[in-house]
């Protein structure tokens, strides 16, 4: 997997905790800028971890399943695009219709919920060939540079764009596993 399509992985894995971030950011009032670092640091962190657990997981079954592997890849990336995209077309919510709190737990809890998919996206990387510090670094940092900004812009563009982000990533995650599959398939 080339520098690009890691780039655009990463970019993919940020938007749903962007979504989220200008929901939360929507729902304080002016936020101050060391407080969407924080929370922009948080989501990044456990949004790095999570692929390097699915990863983990992965690349423990890649003997058993290595003759169909750029399949499985495929599969889980274009599966949890659709998901992104019918969250964002109306499907299920992040989180309830309720005022944000700012503890810490609150956040650490809706980004590990936002990082399941990068948990999912980490098993399919154990079957291509992807240096995975790398891909989960590009994650956590898109991810950190993403809430940070959805936070200090949620007030402004919460109800404009927030759910058009998930629809994009969800866009390119399923565009990435078709490259996965012809790239396999092609040679």
């Amino acid at each position: 997997m080339n520098l690009i399509a890691l780039c655009l992985l990463a970019l993919a894995m940020s938007t749903d905790a962007f979504a989220a971030a200008i929901g939360k950011g929507a729902g304080l009032r002016n936020p101050p800028l060391t407080e969407a670092l924080k929370i922009g640091l948080i989501f990044g962190t456990i949004e790095a971890i999570t692929p390097l657990i699915g990863w983990s997981v992965g690349h423990l079954a890649a003997g058993y399943v290595q003759a169909w592997d750029h399949w499985i890849a495929f599969v889980l990336l274009a599966g949890l695009g659709l998901h992104m995209i019918h969250q964002s077309l109306g499907g299920e919510e992040h989180e309830p219709d309720r005022p944000p709190r700012r503890g810490i737990l609150r956040v650490a809890v809706t980004a590990v919920g936002t990082s399941i998919d990068a948990m999912a996206v980490g098993v399919g990387l154990a079957f291509v060939e992807v240096n995975i510090l790398l891909a989960a670094g590009l994650i956590g940092l898109a991810t950190f540079i993403m809430v940070t900004l959805g936070i200090m812009l949620g007030r402004v563009l919460g109800g404009l764009i927030g759910k058009r982000a998930e629809t994009a990533g969800g866009a390119v995650l399923i565009l990435v596993g078709c490259w996965i599959l012809a790239s396999h398939l092609q040679g």
